[in-house]
């Protein structure tokens, strides 16, 4: 019996929103499996950072500065990677920013802006790279939601919808290019110690509670986003599609 290969060896990944964070660990992980990779985000100094790490693991990585709500930028992204490597295996779409309001408090800008950020990005990423996976029948789509795009939680008006937005894309997307071997999932991580979430760390009360409630007692890091996003990136995974995979310490199970 031949076993498909859990790992990413040989294989071309773009990551947006590659710089900090989520995007920047699984980027490494990514890298750490054996894929070469396109970095991208707005800040091209960070960029550069984590390329010099995926350059001294032995894996080649190209830097892409881009606004990642502008079309024509994406699509340039989308050209430049394959114009460099010949084509794209994998699309890590990792883009986010949250505003936390009150429903009532929230101004249209601000929900413009967590929208355009957080779910139009994914759909266009997607359909510039998706031209790509289509053409060449094959090509695996992690995009990273939330928990709070399963559930609700206050003050997150904007964040938790266009997070319950990227579950829909994931499985319309996972629909429509089934039949030509490209697979779309999710990977919705709870509260986990980043920058975004630098807010709800400083209060400790809210480390106290979120501690009760979380079965596995401790909170996520960046890192531990890694494994599913290189499993679901990998051969391994090849019927599991349009799923919203939880990284969430049980949260969701209550």
């Amino acid at each position: 019996m031949e076993f498909p290969s859990l790992g990413v060896e040989g294989k071309i990944a773009l990551v947006v929103g590659a710089s900090r964070n989520i995007g920047r660990a699984i980027t490494l992980g990514l890298a750490n499996a054996g894929a070469d990779v396109v970095v991208a985000s707005r800040t091209v100094d960070d960029l550069e950072s984590v390329a010099g790490e995926i350059r001294a693991m032995g894996r080649k990585a190209l830097v892409q500065q881009v606004d990642v709500t502008k079309a024509a930028d994406i699509k340039a992204m989308a050209d430049a990677a394959v114009a460099e490597f010949g084509r794209i295996d994998i699309l890590v779409n990792n883009a986010g920013i949250n505003i936390n309001k009150a429903c009532l408090d929230m101004t249209e800008e601000d929900w413009d802006l967590v929208l355009d950020t957080n779910l139009k990005s994914y759909f266009l990423a997607s359909q510039a790279v998706g031209r790509y996976m289509v053409k060449q029948k094959y090509g695996k789509i992690v995009n990273i939601s939330s928990t709070f795009g399963l559930v609700g939680f206050e003050n997150r008006t904007a964040y938790a919808s266009s997070k319950g937005g990227i579950g829909q894309l994931t499985k319309v997307l996972a629909i429509e290019w089934g039949p030509f071997n490209v697979n779309v999932n999710a990977i919705a991580p709870t509260a986990t110690r980043t920058t975004i979430n630098e807010e709800l760390f400083a209060n400790e009360d809210w480390q106290k509670w979120m501690l009760e409630r979380l079965p596995v007692k401790k909170f996520a890091m960046p890192v531990d986003m890694v494994g599913a996003a290189i499993f679901l990136a990998s051969d391994a995974a090849g019927m599991v599609t349009g799923i919203t995979l939880p990284v969430d310490g049980g949260w969701t199970a209550w």
